[in-house]
């Protein structure tokens, strides 16, 4: 069963190149804590902000493209975790059928928020993360701004 999850913060740290987003339960209390790069935190940051750029960057193309081939993105699916990497899939809808699409989480999360469309994580994951210490809630490491994200009453 996959929980219906939402972009809780994004945590960008000045001294690193490894940056931090939140998932949050929207049901829930659970959160999981995903390490992206600083490019695809500013691209999350970015979409969620509905910040205009002069030409398509590389989600923005990619949406293109989902559209232009005549599918939609239905939801984004957190579906593994295997030794400490998280794996995802795009779930489009196209002439009827689902179509999966494995990709890396950040970017199905910045898709997700730029698509406004659901993000989910499956419960073994979950159930993982809440075994494994070091993947718990965080706090930011580098004393970098927390910017807050996407929650369900933040439009």
């Amino acid at each position: 069963m996959d929980v219906q999850m939402t972009l809780a913060r994004i945590l960008i740290g000045e001294m690193s190149d490894a940056q931090l987003i939140e998932l949050a339960e929207i049901d829930g209390d659970r959160r999981i804590p995903i390490v992206v790069g600083v490019a695809e935190a500013f691209a999350i940051e970015r979409r969620l902000k509905g910040m205009p750029i002069p030409r398509p960057l590389t989600h923005e193309l990619l949406s293109s493209v989902i559209v232009v081939l005549g599918a939609r993105l239905a939801r984004v699916v957190i579906h593994d975790l295997n030794e400490g990497t998280f794996y995802a899939m795009l779930c489009l809808e196209q002439g009827g059928e689902e179509v999966q699409i494995d990709c890396r989480p950040s970017d199905a999360v910045a898709l997700a928020v730029g698509a406004d469309v659901p993000i989910f994580v499956s419960e073994a994951v979950l159930d993982e993360v809440e075994q494994d210490a070091g993947l718990g809630p965080f706090d930011d490491p580098d004393g970098g701004e927390s910017i807050e994200g996407h929650d369900p009453e933040w439009s």
